[in-house]
C-alpha cells in the first residue's frame, strides 16, 4: 500500500507498505482527505519541535470507517470521521486532570508516529468523531479548527474582551473563527496585507492592522484608547511572540499557539508593570472536537473559503518542494486520497 515519507528535511519518498488491519480498541479507517498544515511545513523544513525522521505526515484528517472493531462509541462501517491524533498515554497528572492535550509521553500522529498519507489506518476508535452531516474536507479541517477553539478557550474570552489575533495563517483563521463565536471585539495583525484582505472580505473582519511601525496607535484607536486585553499569537515566529509583551493592556494576557525552536525573552519590569497572564497552548480536547463539529454543522464556523489548492496524494513528492512549502498563494492545501 502507498505510503508518502518525509525522509528527511526537503526530501520525501514513496514507500509500499502492509496494509493495516483493525485491532481491539482500534478502527480500520480509509482516509479520503488530508489538510496540509504548518506542522508538516515546519517539518519538510527542518524546523519542527518534537518531531523525527523518516516519518509519515499527515494529522488533518478525514476518514470513513471500515471495520469499527470493538468501537465504544458505536461506529459503524460507512461513517464520516474527524480524527482525533493526539494518542495520550491516559494516566499521567496531565491526562488524570483531564488535559489529554499535554500529556507528559504524548504521541501526535504525522510527528511522533506515523500519519494519515496513506489510503489505510488504523485509530483508536475512541479518537474518531463522527458527523452524518459533514464532508470529509469539513472533517479534515476540524483538528485545525480545534487548535484556534482551545486556544481560545485558554484565553477564555467574554463579549467585554478586547483581543487582537497575530497571524491569519490557518492556525491564525482557526483562531478568529472561535474568537468571532465569544463576540468579542476583534482585531487582526499580520504583515501581509492579502491575508489581511482575506480576512476582511471573507471572515468578516472589522479591524486589521498591518505589523510594524504605529500598531500600538491603531489597536488603541481600535479600543477606544485602551490596548487588547487578549492578545492570541498564532505565528510561531520569535520576534512576534517576544513583541506581544508590549500588545496587552495593564492585566491582560497572552496565549502563544505557535511555537518555534528556541526561547522566548521579554522585559520583566514591563511584564510585571502590566501583571500580564501568559499560557501556551497545545493541541486540543475531545470535548472541543465535538463543539467543534456542532459550530460547522450549524453554519456558525464555514471553512470552505480556506481552501486555495487540491492535490493528488501521489502527487505530494513532485508539489510539495514546487508548489505547497513557500508559496504565498498557499492558504490551505489539501489532499485528495483516491480508493486503493
Amino acid at each position: 500500500m502507498l505510503h508518502i515519507v518525509l525522509e528527511k528535511p526537503g526530501q520525501f519518498s514513496v514507500a509500499d507498505r502492509p496494509e493495516p488491519v483493525a485491532t481491539a480498541g482500534s478502527a480500520l479507517v480509509r482516509v479520503h482527505r488530508i489538510g496540509i498544515c504548518g506542522t508538516d511545513l515546519h517539518a519538510f523544513a527542518g524546523k519542527q519541535p518534537f518531531f523525527s525522521y523518516p516519518r509519515v505526515l499527515g494529522h488533518e484528517l478525514g476518514v470513513e470507517v471500515l471495520d469499527p472493531g470493538d468501537s465504544p462509541n458505536g461506529l459503524k462501517a460507512g461513517d464520516r470521521c474527524s480524527v482525533e491524533p493526539y494518542l495520550n498515554c491516559g494516566h499521567c497528572i496531565a491526562c488524570r486532570r483531564g488535559k489529554p492535550n499535554c500529556c507528559s509521553a504524548i504521541q501526535v500522529m504525522g510527528v511522533h508516529v506515523d500519519g494519515g498519507m496513506r489510503p489505510l489506518l488504523r485509530v483508536p476508535a475512541h479518537k474518531l468523531h463522527k458527523s452524518d452531516k459533514l464532508d470529509y474536507e469539513q472533517l479534515a479541517l476540524v483538528e485545525t479548527l480545534g487548535i484556534g477553539a482551545h486556544a481560545v478557550e485558554r484565553a477564555t474570552l467574554t463579549k467585554d474582551d478586547f483581543v487582537l489575533v497575530i497571524g491569519a495563517g490557518p492556525i491564525g483563521l482557526s483562531v478568529i473563527q472561535f474568537a468571532k463565536v465569544s463576540g468579542a471585539r476583534l482585531a487582526v495583525m499580520d504583515v501581509s496585507e492579502s491575508r489581511l484582505e482575506f480576512c476582511r472580505r471573507q471572515l468578516g473582519v472589522e479591524f486589521t492592522v498591518k505589523g510594524g511601525a504605529g500598531a500600538s496607535e491603531e489597536l488603541r484607536r481600535i479600543g477606544d484608547g485602551d490596548l487588547p486585553t487578549c492578545v492570541i499569537d498564532a505565528t510561531g515566529n520569535p520576534q512576534s511572540m517576544m513583541g506581544t509583551f508590549d500588545l496587552p493592556a495593564h492585566g491582560g494576557r497572552i496565549v502563544f499557539v505557535g511555537l518555534f525552536q528556541g526561547d522566548v525573552t521579554f522585559n520583566d519590569p514591563n511584564f510585571h508593570r502590566r501583571e500580564l497572564t501568559v499560557m501556551g497552548s497545545r493541541n486540543s480536547l475531545p470535548a472541543t472536537f465535538r463543539e467543534v463539529i456542532r459550530l460547522v454543522e450549524s453554519g456558525q464556523v464555514d471553512t470552505r473559503p480556506w481552501i486555495t489548492h487540491r492535490f493528488q496524494l501521489a502527487d505530494i513528492p513532485a508539489v510539495f518542494p514546487t508548489k505547497i512549502a513557500g508559496n504565498p498563494e498557499v492558504l490551505k492545501a489539501m489532499i485528495e486520497v483516491p480508493p486503493i
